[in-house]
């Protein structure tokens, strides 16, 4: 037998490697907007972190502003001073009577003693409302003769007071108890109740005196500077 022949074998075709392609490079406008958009970024967060710090430094300086901050002073002139929690309870429209009748007494020459003896008057008598109705409206008192009682106003002052316009008008009301508190001797060193009684003339003499307190802190907030 004859020697088998050895089969050539063509040699395998090497492939060729594919060499990557070259990255080409970025152009100049490419790298110029590169350059924006990180700007534009690195912008946006310097802004958020100085809003930030900004932020909490006023969460801590508004409070600290507000604790050092003075209370707005009261004008007895400006209800809009007047604190809205009242001065001893007193209130408003109550402050604003308490002012006129401090206003009338030093138009009359009364000093703080006086101002706080009317305002303890017409805490007494009508809790510093100008009311057109008096104790005959509401608890049916009469006179000593038996007649009902007329008294209105800040003062429930009667008949023989005033007309009707004059009662119902705080000014003019607190004009008529000073013209009247002026001519009841000594009355400054008195007791105030009994001075007020001297002028009122009500059942207890010492009715009034449950308001001292009250009207002299009323008065005295009152009287600040404005």
């Amino acid at each position: 037998m004859s020697a088998p022949r050895s089969r050539s074998r063509t040699p395998a075709r090497r492939r060729k490697k594919r060499r990557p392609a070259a990255r080409r490079r970025p152009g100049v406008r490419a790298r110029a907007a590169r350059r924006r958009r990180r700007m534009l970024v690195l912008r946006r967060v310097l802004i958020g972190a100085v809003a930030v710090a900004l932020f909490a430094g006023i969460a801590v300086l508004v409070p600290l502003g507000l604790a050092h901050e003075k209370p707005l002073a009261i004008c007895a002139s400006d209800p809009r001073t007047y604190p809205s929690a009242g001065i001893e309870g007193w209130r408003g429209e109550q402050l604003e009577n308490a002012a006129t009748i401090m206003a009338t007494a030093s138009a009359l020459g009364f000093a703080r003693d006086g101002q706080i003896l009317g305002v303890m008057t017409a805490m007494g008598e009508s809790s510093l409302r100008n009311i057109d109705y008096g104790d005959w409206e509401t608890s049916g008192f009469t006179n000593p003769d038996g007649s009902r009682t007329t008294s209105i106003g800040l003062f429930q002052q009667q008949e023989w007071w005033g007309s009707v316009e004059q009662r119902m008008d705080p000014a003019t009301s607190a004009t008529l108890f000073y013209e009247r508190l002026a001519r009841v001797p000594g009355w400054s060193s008195m007791d105030p109740s009994l001075a007020i009684h001297r002028v009122q003339i009500n059942l207890d003499p010492t009715y009034y005196s449950r308001y001292a307190a009250d009207a002299t802190a009323v008065v005295d907030a009152l009287s600040a500077p404005c």
